[in-house]
């Protein structure tokens, strides 16, 4: 015995809400399958009407219930890439270009994602690789020079990180330490 009360057509798979959301008339199964997914987390309209399609609501109601959503608030691309620019970019150390490209997955407008990523300029990049530079530093201590410019300009440049900031930010961080940089200005 699993301990659990088994009902009419359940199946381990599927859980007894769904089932009652599937005897629903589509644009309140679209409703909740909505708020449901907006209580975890900021989704994008893209993201909702993907799922939405997976549960195969009709992408008639599906717009409708979406276009709902926005004109209440509940869905706002420009202030989901922007949360996620600026969490992103924090938490992770991600450069302006890994972020547009993370929200272009996520199917945020160009015009939106453009604004989001103007909202960090230069400096701040700049000040954030060599945050993550200082910090991977020390694990490359005892490595030969070359190898360690591979391995922070590699890290910074998987962050998408422009590879002339990249090493410039390398060179600085090991001149600070004492190392002889001569013919580091040229890129790999």
């Amino acid at each position: 015995m699993t301990g659990r009360t088994e009902w009419p057509d359940d199946s381990p798979d599927s859980s007894r809400a769904e089932k009652e959301l599937s005897s629903q008339d589509p644009a309140e199964r679209a409703r909740a399958i909505c708020l449901r997914l907006l209580t975890g987390t900021p989704r994008t309209r893209k993201q909702l009407a993907d799922a939405l399609r997976k549960r195969e609501i009709p992408d008639e109601i599906a717009d409708e219930v979406l276009s709902r959503f926005e004109d209440v608030g509940l869905i706002d691309d420009a202030a989901f890439a922007g949360a996620w620019v600026e969490s992103r970019h924090h938490g992770r150390g991600l450069a302006r270009r890994a972020l547009a490209r993370e929200l272009r997955t996520k199917g945020v407008d160009p015009t939106l994602i453009q604004e989001a990523v103007e909202q960090l300029d230069s400096d701040q990049e700049e000040t954030r690789a060599r945050e993550l530079v200082d910090r991977k530093l020390r694990a490359t201590r005892g490595l030969e020079r070359d190898r360690r410019l591979r391995r922070l300009a590699g890290m910074l440049a998987r962050k998408g990180y422009p590879e002339g900031m990249a090493l410039r930010v390398v060179r600085q961080a090991l001149e600070a330490e004492g190392e002889d940089t001569d013919g580091l200005d040229e890129p790999f």
